[in-house]
């Protein structure tokens, strides 16, 4: 299921930390700041046509705004991960790094 909420934010912080307002993001795309306010807090769904004239003006990468990493980037799975774990119990957490290192233990 796609989180329009997560992918709002991840909109919002690189929309500010580039210093841009949601006026000049909703002048760039042509539409109303209402709009862009829908968007950033998750409550307008959006296809990859607009996520991709989003990223355009951000000069984003799409799969940073889609799944917070770049598939170009060599830890670009860390923050899924890092989400995995953040609901597990330490026992679980444990319990995954045995996994983990036993599939990679060729590495360790």
């Amino acid at each position: 299921m796609i989180d329009f909420t997560v992918i709002g934010n991840r909109i919002q912080r690189a929309r500010k930390k580039k210093k841009y307002t949601q006026q000049d993001m909703a002048d760039f795309l042509g539409v109303s700041v209402p709009y862009i306010s829908k968007i950033e807090t998750g409550k307008a769904v959006i296809n990859l046509t607009r996520l991709s004239e989003i990223s355009t003006f951000l000069d984003v990468d799409i799969g940073v705004l889609v799944s917070g990493s770049n598939k170009n980037s060599q830890n670009y799975l860390i923050p899924e991960l890092s989400d995995i774990f953040s609901s597990c119990s330490s026992e679980e957490m444990d319990l995954a790094i045995r996994i983990l290192r036993e599939v990679f233990r060729e590495k360790f």
